[in-house]
């Protein structure tokens, strides 16, 4: 072995583990940064897609004050609720029915709000979707929160009413008190326009 040779491997092998090192930290760092959850950005939403996130509000403001003939005013007669279910609730009034608990609040005090809306077709048909907060009024509840979510498909009729067509929720969780402050916070009551 020559001379340069003899240099750069005792170079090579100084350097190596400090290489290796120096790549591991990089490596981490690349990871911690990507495991950070990002702020979603805002959406801006057009007049129309504003009609249906009031309307949204709405719906869950009739469930909020207990209001049976609003929430019925809010769903289309071919509605149908639980929609991922093998046995989903079909037309308005077997929604009210089975409904009838939720919106007096007996067992279980329901809240949520719109986070996005989008419209398709032909300008008269919506998808909403956004948390949900499950409330157990119990004084005694064990676990008092739990959080989910729903989608719903709205549906503009001839009267220029959009009403719910389709609606289902996504499996609540567990929630705390700071969690349920969170949800509270994160409603927006006016719709982000673009």
């Amino acid at each position: 072995m020559s001379e340069p040779e003899g240099i750069f491997m005792t170079v090579s092998v100084r350097f190596v583990p400090r290489c290796l090192a120096l790549a591991s930290l990089a490596a981490m760092a690349a990871l911690a940064s990507a495991a950070e959850p990002t702020a979603s950005p805002a959406p801006r939403l057009s007049a129309a897609e504003c009609e249906v996130w009031a309307r949204e509000l709405s719906f869950a403001q009739s469930v909020a004050e207990h209001d049976a003939a609003a929430f019925a005013a809010h769903l289309h007669p071919g509605a149908v609720f639980g929609a991922k279910s093998p046995r989903p609730d079909r037309g308005r009034d077997a929604i009210v029915a089975s409904w009838a608990g939720i919106v007096a609040g007996e067992r279980l005090k329901l809240s949520w709000y719109p986070a996005m809306i989008a419209i398709g077709g032909e300008g008269d048909i919506a998808y909403s979707s956004g948390p949900a907060l499950y409330e157990n009024p119990a004084s005694d509840a064990e676990q008092r929160y739990s959080i989910g979510g729903f989608q719903s498909v709205w549906h503009k009729d001839a009267d220029g009413v959009w009403r719910v067509l389709f609606d289902d929720g996504v499996r609540p969780e567990p929630a705390t008190e700071a969690q349920a402050e969170a949800f509270r916070k994160g409603r927006q009551a006016i719709c982000p326009k673009a």
